[in-house]
């Protein structure tokens, strides 16, 4: 994915992020501290704000990701920041190296590279009740359009679809990690404001790559 197209799904996610941030902000007051919604939107909106300033910069679609981490971690609040910034950074560490030629597998590889930063770093699995669950599902449906040759888009539109899927999973889950677990069986019921954050950025993701 070229820094373009890079630069169009960051703005995008910055739009959704800002349109949703009251909905992400009342999902996280039923099992959270109430301010997932603010924080990320402050974040992206540092980043839309970094995009003006690295546009100047010609960086490749790789650095640009691992500057967006960058920023992610310095302007989101708790847990969040390192999360979503780390994940950020290693998708663009894999797309600055060497990889597979045809775009959708090598995206592919900076997804499940992502995804593999959050597992490290929050210890979450599957069923959790963590942005995890988005990750999971959503990783492996673009890997499977991508590993079949399909297109970039379809692969995007299939992981924005399974990404859905894994917020409305979450509503059922009790939460195993983070604040949300210390409510116990008062959990289930709400959908994860983490991963209802990461489903909006696969959804921008998909807008971006199908509005070129």
């Amino acid at each position: 994915m070229d820094s373009a197209r890079t630069r169009a799904w960051l703005r995008t996610a910055a739009l959704y992020l800002d349109r949703d941030k009251d909905r992400l902000t009342r999902l996280d007051l039923a099992i959270g501290d109430g301010d997932h919604g603010v924080n990320m939107h402050r974040g992206f909106l540092a980043v839309t704000a970094a995009l003006d300033e690295w546009e100047q910069d010609d960086l490749t679609a790789g650095e640009l990701l691992i500057a967006v981490g960058d920023t992610l971690v310095s302007t989101i609040g708790g847990a969040s920041g390192p999360l979503f910034g780390s994940s950020f950074r290693a998708m663009g560490k894999t797309l600055s190296a060497p990889g597979p030629d045809d775009d959708s597998r090598r995206f592919a590889a900076a997804l499940s590279a992502a995804r593999a930063s959050v597992h490290r770093l929050g210890a979450a699995e599957p069923g959790d009740k963590t942005m995890y669950d988005v990750y999971e599902g959503a990783v492996d449906a673009f890997t499977r359009v991508a590993d079949t040759g399909g297109s970039l888009e379809a692969a995007a539109r299939a992981a924005a679809d399974a990404a859905d899927a894994g917020v409305r999973a979450t509503e059922l889950m009790q939460a195993r990690r983070g604040r949300a677990s210390y409510l116990g069986l008062r959990s289930v019921g709400h959908q994860d404001p983490g991963a209802a954050s990461l489903a909006l950025i696969f959804h921008a993701l998909a807008h971006a790559l199908e509005a070129k």
